[in-house]
């Protein structure tokens, strides 16, 4: 019963559409109606500067690590619920009930689910992201390949139970299915690169 609620719990904290208040609040429109049409930290701050962007990335992250600290908390650490919870709350973001299930691609939730985890793959994860961005210019491919590569580097440093691994390939791969449209441009020599319009 406990790890289902911590489930729930996860989810609907997950949905908590950070990045859409902000802008509704400071410029009294719909983010989804603007850039990517994602709640994300990125689209926000398209409209609204870095400090916007910086409020989402933190505020969005916070809610993934809070989840899978509750389900800890929750379930005594039961692997298979932390690892649901983590999960959930990577949903939650992606396709929040609050918003008509339309909401951002889940990339900062994912970092705060996996920092919750284990930290230290996911430090890995992120140095991985630096060298892709720094290389190619591409937020999106680091966004996927830093995801991509977080089971790997959780499995070869930690040997996780194997729910956790499940958890953090599963929450990856929404992550990545969410990036399609980045995919397919990236695919076409259309994708937009760091610093450019």
């Amino acid at each position: 019963m406990f790890g289902a609620l911590s489930t729930l719990m996860a989810y609907l904290l997950g949905s908590v559409p950070f990045g859409y208040v902000i802008v509704r609040w400071k410029k009294g429109i719909d983010v989804r109606a603007t850039g990517s049409g994602s709640i994300g930290a990125t689209n926000v701050m398209r409209n609204l500067g870095i400090a916007g962007f910086l409020a989402t990335f933190l505020l969005d992250a916070g809610k993934g690590l809070a989840a899978v600290v509750c389900a800890k908390a929750i379930t005594h650490d039961d692997s298979r619920w932390v690892a649901s919870a983590a999960v959930a709350a990577i949903l939650g973001h992606c396709f929040p009930v609050w918003l008509k299930f339309r909401g951002g691609k889940g990339v900062a939730t994912g970092l705060g689910a996996f920092i919750g985890l284990s930290p230290v793959p996911l430090g890995l994860a992120s140095l991985v992201f630096a060298v892709v961005v720094s290389l190619s210019r591409y937020v999106s491919l680091g966004s996927i390949v830093a995801s991509a590569s977080f089971p790997a580097l959780l499995y070869i440093r930690d040997k996780p139970p194997l729910p956790v691994l499940l958890g953090a390939a599963t929450g990856a791969a929404i992550i990545i299915v969410k990036h399609h449209a980045n995919i397919r441009r990236l695919l076409n020599g259309t994708e937009n690169r760091l610093g450019r319009k």
